[in-house]
């Protein structure tokens, strides 16, 4: 089987050797196909993906570099899926890294029975790669345990770097809305499970990196909100799942700003 990786990246020099690294590394029966979308970066990082592909390209692991503008992450990705050839498909961010048995464990799951969709659990790590906020952290894997279609309307917990779907699901759901700059994974996680009910890796698949000049780290509460107005457009008003997306959204706000 084969995996294909897409990486949108905006000046991510600083970390995006490493997110390389965790990919390629990856060790199993299963090729790799990993494709990174460039917007043009400033800081080196389009000669950088250039040289690693260089060094490291080999029957089973392709590194693709696509170097162009783009209107923003969404259309990024939608250009990398579009583009992907793999089995099964997944996006990570060019400052996350995935676990070393990340790829293993969905290849495994997906050779039992060839889901739609699958996720796992997610680290959340600082600049130098130091485990942090755990308790957010294991808040998010107890509600993974109990998933259901309605608690995902209520509360965004699955991660997004630990999340995979099938050739057939993106063919099925379709690309990513571009409307949507920071939760448009949240977007994509409620029309796959329309569809279909995940399968969940009970296991560490990936490292969330959390810094101040991430998209994430510095646009949590707009996220929050971003995710609220997406579960409105799949709930009718008044449900009891939206009523506590709103509330979770402003306890998750109150609770982020308490760790800044």
């Amino acid at each position: 089987m084969k995996f294909s990786i897409v990486t949108p990246s905006l000046n991510q020099g600083e970390f995006i050797e490493r997110t390389l690294d965790s990919v390629r590394m990856q060790q199993g029966d299963f090729a790799i196909e990993h494709i990174v979308v460039d917007a043009c970066s400033t800081d080196g990082t389009p000669d950088l993906v250039q040289q690693y592909a260089r060094a490291h390209t080999n029957d089973n692991y392709k590194l693709v570099l696509i170097c162009e503008p783009d209107d923003g992450q969404s259309d990024a990705i939608n250009k990398g899926l579009h583009r992907a050839s793999g089995d099964v498909l997944a996006w990570l961010n060019a400052d996350d890294e995935y676990e070393p048995d990340a790829l293993e464990l969905v290849a495994s799951a997906y050779r039992k029975n060839a889901f739609l969709w699958c996720f796992g659990n997610c680290r959340i790590v600082d600049i130098q790669g130091a485990e942090i906020r755990q308790f957010i952290t294991w808040y998010k894997s107890v509600q993974s345990r109990r998933y259901s279609y309605s608690l995902l309307l209520a509360n965004d917990f699955i991660p997004q770097p630990s999340t995979f779907f099938s050739r057939a699901a993106f063919g099925q759901i379709g690309e990513l809305q571009r409307q949507y700059h920071l939760a448009m994974d949240y977007d994509y996680w409620l029309r796959l499970g329309r569809e279909k009910r995940p399968v969940y890796i009970d296991a560490f698949l990936a490292r969330f990196r959390w810094h101040d000049t991430s998209k994430s780290g510095s646009n949590f509460e707009r996220a929050a909100r971003e995710a609220l107005g997406i579960a409105r457009q799949f709930s009718s008003p008044f449900s009891p799942p939206l009523l506590w997306h709103a509330f979770h959204c402003r306890a998750l706000g109150a609770v982020y700003r308490a760790l800044q």
